[in-house]
């Protein structure tokens, strides 16, 4: 028996983290730096590393977590935002591909249970629900960002569907008009009992706990672990892989489920234990199982095979979603942007691999496909949607809207004031009284700490369009608004920077996307006082010319050592902006501003 190598896993997590933190400072998936770390690293080319069982086994258990996370991530609330048109471009983006790929490896002489391997394997899509990218390029609140969520998740589930089908069909071999309904049978009784424990049993149980007082987090995250591998033993009684079991059990341990008070607590774990630690050690040893020499012995077939993979992910996508109405331009940006393969597509191919339904040298072909074809999304998706913006194309939808404010005060209050004139204005604050004073003024209002995501959740933070933080505290406006953007995703962050904070807390706000309200650094308790003296004259200077940046105008007064504070841009047609950092004055637009005395 092996003994349990501490120094083979010690070095394998480090490779993890290496390449993954790399991978992600460079704007791409982490999983695209753990895959090539483990071909550098591994036997393929420097041999540094060695695949030990120790390590095989967490990599394996790492699969079965990774697609449990998978799983919780999916959201059918999302799905509605884009059904129709993100079922279109999941169809065409699985199907043709699918099918290119299915007839260019029996054309190549390879088995057609290996095809249908490698079919699964370029048909499926991988983009993460809160991708990076999308908040890079500002696309979050664009009809393609809901469109490519849609249409991953749902060329996900299906891509599963099909390979637990396969699967099974595998196990048993010669195919009879009654093994065939054996299979069947058994799949369609593992559905059913997995969906009566998950719809019936589950939350019957958890809503026990909860009457129990029982609040322990770590209680919870020993029940997900539980269900995940009760889920996917079931999937294999059934003849079926465990990672669908694994996954369903995921899609039922949903928001909602759980006690609030808990849920992000478990989720966050969940999330540490599975992404953090497991799924990258298997991400690096499958790393280990890719072979070179495919470079010399199959290249015109890996390079087929990425053409398929690329060549019918966009046309087909293009196709497909041409009976939507958006157009075949926004079709061939939904279909760039679903290029890349991931965390399913490597997990699929290493079970083909397994099996044996696949060599090592087809498992390798595919490990390059994803490796390219991730590559490329980023420049792909960067130059198609600059296409479509050029072009007027490029859709915002209507599904976030209004502002958040965190912090009540008299200066918030005014800036409040102008822009409930054409949106909805929501506030947060820790003090109880404020709040009150808020609700009484009009405003809804929500008491409570915006550091903790159920506060911001309840203030509404999925839905509005705009987050402004403007406490008196700097770091707290930034850690509030970076969970905003990452959390929550919302498009547009703006935060208050006191005059005495370092560079440091600037240097974040490029980290998080987000700018200065006001264009400067800002000394509330100063204009505070200002307010509640009257100390102030109230002005709306019309733009005669078109200034590069809402910062050369406010220099323009600061030259003159005038103390002012710019609430609102007032747009030609009316509609008021706040005043922020990231913005253009055009000509005919109004600036209303106040000046100290």
């Amino acid at each position: 028996m092996e003994e349990f190598s501490i120094i083979n896993l010690f070095l394998v997590l480090l490779a993890a983290w290496f390449g993954g933190a790399l991978a992600t400072k460079l704007g791409y998936p982490a999983i695209l730096g753990e895959l090539i770390i483990g071909i550098i690293l591994g036997p393929a080319l420097l041999g540094f590393i060695d695949q030990s069982r120790t390590v095989m086994v967490i990599a394996e258990v790492g699969i079965i977590l990774l697609m449990v996370y998978i799983g919780m991530e999916i959201d059918f609330r999302d799905l509605g935002k884009a059904s129709w048109a993100g079922l279109l471009a999941a169809i065409g983006g699985f199907i043709v591909p699918f099918g290119l790929g299915f007839y260019t490896i029996t054309a190549f002489g390879g088995t057609e249970m290996s095809a249908l391997f490698v079919a699964i394997a370029v048909g499926v899509t991988s983009l993460a629900t809160k991708s990076r990218i999308l908040v890079d390029l500002k696309l979050l609140n664009t009809r393609i960002a809901y469109v490519l969520m849609a249409g991953a998740l749902i060329s996900d589930t299906l891509a599963l569907v099909i390979f637990a089908g396969i699967v099974s069909f595998a196990d048993v071999g010669v195919i009879d008009i009654l093994g065939l309904l054996l299979v069947a049978g058994k799949a369609i009784l593992f559905f059913i009992v997995t969906a009566f424990i998950g719809i019936k049993i589950l939350p019957l149980l958890l809503g026990y706990f909860e009457k129990a007082g029982i609040k322990s987090s770590t209680l919870y995250f020993t029940l997900i672990l539980i269900i995940a591998f009760g889920f996917a033993e079931l999937a294999e009684l059934a003849g079926m892989h465990s990672i669908l079991g694994a996954f369903l059990a995921g899609l039922f341990i949903r928001d909602g489920v759980f006690p609030k008070n808990v849920a992000k607590e478990v989720h966050k774990t969940f999330y540490d234990v599975s992404i953090g630690f497991m799924a990258p050690i298997f991400f690096v040893t499958a790393g280990f199982q890719v072979s070179l020499a495919v470079f010399e012995t199959d290249l015109l077939l890996l390079v087929v095979v990425i053409f398929v993979a690329m060549f019918g992910k966009i046309v087909g996508t293009a196709l497909f979603y041409l009976p939507s109405g958006y157009g075949w331009r926004e079709g061939i940006t939904v279909g760039a942007g679903m290029n890349g393969r991931g965390a399913v597509e490597i997990i699929i191919a290493g079970i083909g691999l397994e099996m044996g339904i696949i060599n090592q040298d087809i498992f390798s072909i595919l490990v390059f496909m994803a490796i390219f074809t991730t590559t490329t999304v980023p420049f792909l998706l960067k130059w198609t949607t600059s296409w479509l913006r050029k072009r007027g194309e490029l859709v915002q939808v209507d599904s976030r809207s209004g502002y958040l404010i965190l912090g009540i005060n008299p200066v918030s209050l005014i800036l409040a004031n102008q822009l409930k004139e054409n949106s909805k204005v929501i506030f947060i604050d820790n003090n109880k009284e404020l709040s009150l004073q808020a609700n009484k003024e009009g405003f809804i209002s929500v008491h409570g700490n915006a550091l903790k995501e159920e506060i911001l959740e309840e203030a509404q933070a999925a839905k509005v369009n705009t987050f402004i933080s403007m406490t008196g505290n700097s770091e707290v406006n930034l850690l509030a608004a970076q969970i905003a953007r990452e959390t929550f995703l919302v498009p547009n962050n703006y935060v208050m920077i006191s005059p005495n904070e370092d560079g440091a807390g600037v240097d974040v706000l490029d980290t998080i996307k987000a700018s200065t309200i006001f264009a400067m650094k800002f000394s509330l308790d100063e204009w505070i006082h200002i307010i509640t003296t009257k100390a102030y004259i109230d002005t709306k200077e019309l733009v005669e010319e078109e200034i590069i940046s809402t910062r050369a105008w406010v220099k323009l007064f600061m030259e003159n050592n005038e103390n002012i504070m710019p609430i609102v841009i007032i747009g030609i047609d009316g509609g008021k902006r706040p005043f922020q950092y990231d913005d253009v004055l055009v000509k005919g637009e109004k600036v209303y501003y106040f000046k100290a005395k």
